[in-house]
This record gives structure tokens, sequence and C-alpha cells, in this order.
């Protein structure tokens, strides 16, 4: 998608693949392809090691277990996030159109980043409540859209509400969206979402525009 950010997508490797390079960023790559092809679940620091053919005196110098392993994709995946919305935002001059914008950037990013997404939304965190980098860019990526609903305020746009309430009732209601189509839910017509992803904003902008 336009303005979407520069997530790689891990390329395939077989065992014993990896020699040199940036290690951190080819196991945070084989986490991701684990969880692409046999879900969250069956991710381990070990398989991962294995996968990869590196010895765990060099995984444990970068991730001390599974839970820092799953912090790291999850924190990249919310940075990432914060730069397509605040970009949709940007690149629509604010206002009306930016914050539509935002609402199907997140959806098209749920839906082109769907490992990153399952980790940051997945009950697989809950261990990682107390990693500082992962609170950060959580927070970082759901202040953009409470400050762009502010701005709206503002500017007389959109209902003086409480932002911090408002803002997760507008989440709530894209993270449905995406969570639909990353289930198969949508077996319809509108298998990919895009009629319920528009409508969706649609809505969103009436139940918050100002009277």
């Amino acid at each position: 998608m336009a303005g979407s950010p520069p997530l790689r997508r891990p390329r395939k490797k077989r065992v014993g693949q990896y020699h040199h390079g940036d290690l951190r960023r080819a196991l945070i790559d084989q986490a991701l392809r684990t969880i692409e092809q046999e879900g969250a679940e069956a991710l381990t620091l070990r398989g991962v090691g294995e996968a990869l053919g590196v010895s765990r005196t060099a995984l444990y110098r970068h991730f001390s277990n599974k839970q820092a392993l799953v912090a790291a994709v999850a924190g990249e995946g919310f940075r990432a996030l914060r730069l397509a919305l605040t970009d949709a935002w940007d690149r629509q001059g604010h206002g009306r159109a930016g914050l539509e914008a935002m609402g199907l950037a997140y959806i098209r990013f749920a839906v082109d980043h769907s490992s990153h997404y399952r980790v940051m939304f997945g009950r697989f965190v809950e261990s990682c409540a107390r990693d500082q980098d992962l609170i950060e860019a959580a927070k970082a990526a759901f202040q953009a859209l409470v400050d762009a609903l502010i701005e709206r305020q503002q500017d007389g746009q959109t209902r003086r509400d409480d932002p911090l309430l408002q803002a997760r009732f507008v989440w709530s209601v894209v993270h449905g969206v995406a969570m639909l189509v990353l289930d198969g839910q949508l077996r319809d017509h509108d298998a990919s979402g895009e009629a319920l992803r528009q409508y969706a904003v649609e809505r969103i902008q009436a139940a918050i525009t100002s009277d």
C-alpha cells in the first residue's frame, strides 16, 4: 500500500543456510516465517535457532528466551503500524480524509503483515508485559490515533468526547474488521473485506462527527 512501512518479508531458507550477517534480524525473520507457516503457537526459540542452524550460544546472545523474541516481533510491528498511520494521516492532509485513510491503512497493515499483527494482539505478548520497548512502541501507535482525533476536536470536526475513549472505539472497530478478514470469516462476495472496510470507516466518521 502507499505509505506502508518497509517491513521486510523474510525469504525462505533451509536449515543450516544462515552463516554471516545480522543474526538478530535473521532470528526475527525466521520467527515470522514460523508464525506464517505454522501459527504463533508453534514458535519456540530453540526451533528458530535450529531452522537457521545456529548454536544456542549465538542464539542467547540476542534473545534470552521466547518472550524476548516475541516482544521484538511485536515491537517491530507496532513501530511499523505507527508509521503507516501517521503517513496515511499526513498524505491526506489531516481532517476527515486523513482519519479515513488511517482506518484503511490500519486494516491493510494487518492484512499485509499478518504474522506481526497476530503477535501484536495475541495472548503471546501477555508474558512480555514488562518489556519497556514493546510498551513504548504500542503506546506510540495508539497515540497516533489519539493525536489525530484531538486535532479534529480542536478544529470542531469531531465530538468532544474523551479522546482516549473515542480512540478506543475507533480502534476496536477497525481491529474487528481486520480480524474478520485475517480469520477468513467473510466468505461471501466481500471475502477480502473491501466493502466492509470502507463502510466501517464511513460509519466511524458518522458516529464521531460533531453535531
